[in-house]
């Protein structure tokens, strides 16, 4: 590895490392003099009942840090490179992660401050999001027009040398992606530093990614995605002293949609984030096998608290969880290095 890749990969994680890690004891008491705690479901595993209370909306640090790193690192090395595609690039990663944060700070906003439950309504969601998706798709069709539009919405199917060009049906799979993504995030982020830390291992993989394909703001922005998270893990790990909320979790899912869009491995996403995918399919087969025959397949769903009522500790489910997210990652990324 050069030292180009080496700037990439330090500098920014040691920066969004910092400023996590310095945003933590500033933020958290502010979000527990606000009173915004996390609320616990009744039906959730008993063990659950002492986090009530614990700040919530603590993807306010995650975003900061991402963002005062991401942006002003990747503009200092555009800076002799005048390259309208990867300035594009930019601006699609980081609209794509704050979009989504701000949805999910509204939604912990009303369910924390106007302890409406629910949050914000299925419409209301749905809205926000076609909003978000179509200001990205308008990047992909105007502004990030360096690559010709068929490679941009073109599918390549893995271990083959077939490429689908979608097109206009681009959207409705760009839609698909950031949905799909940020809810399957969302799911996962139910114990104490779960989801910062299998969104470690995800994120790092697109920073490998980045290296392989040459795209700095690709490597930049997902390292200090890496280094957010790693300071967050600070405080969020067990027992956990603040929460990063929808605020965290659907930005995060937002964004290593983002990245498989840029990166062209649309395929590749539901491997490297394969925890988030099983979660997903977990909830799914619960909700089916109960309406279908009446009976559930676990425990509960997600996958994780199934475990946890199975008599694994919390620190048991999350490490296992780790490792089979570190593993995902790394089958993505050799698959990438294959496909190349």
């Amino acid at each position: 590895m050069g030292n180009l890749e080496l700037r990439f990969i330090l500098i920014p994680l040691a920066v969004a490392f910092g400023i996590a890690v310095i945003l933590g004891p500033m933020v958290i008491p502010v979000l527990r003099r606000l009173k915004f705690g996390q609320s616990i479901r009744q039906e959730g595993p008993q063990a659950h009942l002492k986090k009530a209370g614990t700040p919530t909306m603590g993807g306010v640090i995650i975003l900061t840090a991402i963002v005062l790193t991401a942006v002003p690192l990747s503009s200092l090395t555009l800076l002799n490179n005048n390259d309208r595609i990867i300035n594009a690039d930019l601006f699609f990663l980081v609209f794509a992660t704050l979009g989504y944060g701000i949805l999910g700070f509204l939604d912990d906003y009303i369910k924390v401050v106007m302890k409406r439950n629910l949050g914000l309504t299925a419409n209301q969601k749905l809205l926000g999001q076609l909003f978000i998706g179509l200001v990205l798709f308008w990047v992909l069709l105007v502004v990030r027009t360096g690559k010709p539009n068929n490679y941009i919405f073109s599918l390549d199917i893995p271990f083959t040398d077939l490429t689908i060009q979608l097109n206009w049906l681009y959207l409705p799979l760009l839609l698909l992606m950031m949905i799909g993504a940020s809810n399957a995030v969302n799911l996962t982020d139910g114990l104490d530093g779960l989801l910062s830390g299998t969104a470690v291992s995800a994120y790092g993989a697109y920073a490998i990614i980045g290296i392989l394909q040459s795209n700095p703001t690709v490597t930049i922005f997902s390292v200090a995605v890496v280094g957010a998270l790693l300071g967050f893990l600070v405080f969020n790990a067990n027992p956990a002293k603040v929460f990063m909320g929808d605020t965290g979790s659907l930005a995060l899912g937002g964004g290593i949609a983002a990245l498989a869009v840029i990166t062209k491995t649309e395929l590749l996403l539901p491997i490297i984030g394969g925890i988030f995918v099983i979660e997903t399919l977990s909830v799914m087969i619960q909700v089916t096998s109960f309406k279908i025959r009446g009976k559930r397949v676990f425990r509960m769903s997600p996958l994780h608290h199934h475990f946890e009522l199975c008599g694994w500790s919390e620190w048991r489910v999350v490490t296992t969880f780790w490792f089979f997210g570190f593993l995902f990652a790394i089958i993505g990324v050799l698959m990438e290095m294959w496909l190349r």
